[in-house]
């Protein structure tokens, strides 16, 4: 692995920022509206409920480090997109650019991008619903770290995947973090699930964040190794997608693909 080649690959999209603005807007944008549009429903539904102040630390919280988890993502595969939308696969591995430098070229761009969101987030959290994080103590490092992990594995293998059918099946990509929030309970216990449900929500790494994350708001006791399988699954699915996604890479070059690559590619 060559650092220069990574380097090289965010400066590249750091250039296409740089020269259009419109690409910096969605990192604000969306954040603010999501964090803005759930506090004030959460704080109408405390007044409704009753619920002391309980609802909007959960609530408003799981909207935040679901947020998190999905820019980690989008940001791996709208780089990748960059690449796809202008046709700039062969001009990158015509250099001495390695598969591996690549992709670490997309996963840091995204944790940049989505560094610079987070920090938005917890500002307009902080600044005008009062949320504070402290009653999560040292366990939001861990929170965090397990959603930056699986944000990363999905984002290569979406990358993979649009990589193999063709830049039509970017469609495909775009609701996967709509498609996994009812299984990783985001918004409610995975008990409330039917069982095979909580199978696919278990294999999942943000159902042991967001089930810690009620458990500590709650005032309930939570066993904090329980986070360790969850990041342990999400190292897995790391390695994972890095070997589909050089497994792809290797296979589109031997078939071809990657010379032939155009919007019409979705076989």
């Amino acid at each position: 692995m060559s650092w220069s080649g990574t380097w090289g690959i965010v400066l590249r999209q750091f250039y296409l920022m740089r020269g259009s603005p419109t690409r910096l807007l969605p990192m604000f944008a969306w954040v603010a509206i999501d964090i803005v549009l759930w506090g004030y429903i959460t704080r109408y539904l405390d007044t409704l409920t009753q619920a002391g102040g309980a609802l909007l630390p959960s609530l408003l919280g799981a909207v935040l480090l679901w947020d998190l988890f999905s820019r980690v993502m989008q940001g791996i595969t709208t780089s990748f997109l960059e690449d796809v939308w202008s046709r700039n696969f062969l001009n990158l591995f015509a250099s001495p650019l390695s598969v591996t430098d690549y992709v670490a070229g997309l996963v840091l761009t995204s944790l940049i991008g989505s560094a610079i969101g987070l920090i938005v987030m917890l500002v307009l959290a902080m600044g005008i619903f009062d949320l504070s994080f402290v009653s999560y103590g040292l366990l939001l490092i861990p929170f965090l770290l397990v959603l930056f992990l699986f944000g990363i594995a999905l984002g290569i293998f979406a990358s993979a995947m649009v990589l193999r059918l063709g830049p039509a099946s970017e469609w495909l990509v775009w609701p996967i973090p709509a498609l996994l929030s009812p299984f990783a309970g985001v918004f409610y216990p995975l008990s409330t699930l039917p069982g095979w449900m909580q199978a696919v929500g278990h294999a999942l790494p943000p159902s042991y964040v967001f089930e810690g994350m009620r458990s500590i708001v709650a005032g309930q006791p939570f066993e904090a190794h329980t986070l360790l399988w969850g990041l342990g699954l999400a190292v897995g699915q790391i390695l994972l997608a890095a070997v589909c996604f050089k497994w792809v890479f290797r296979y589109s070059i031997r078939s071809g693909l990657l010379a032939r690559y155009s919007a019409e590619s979705v076989a």
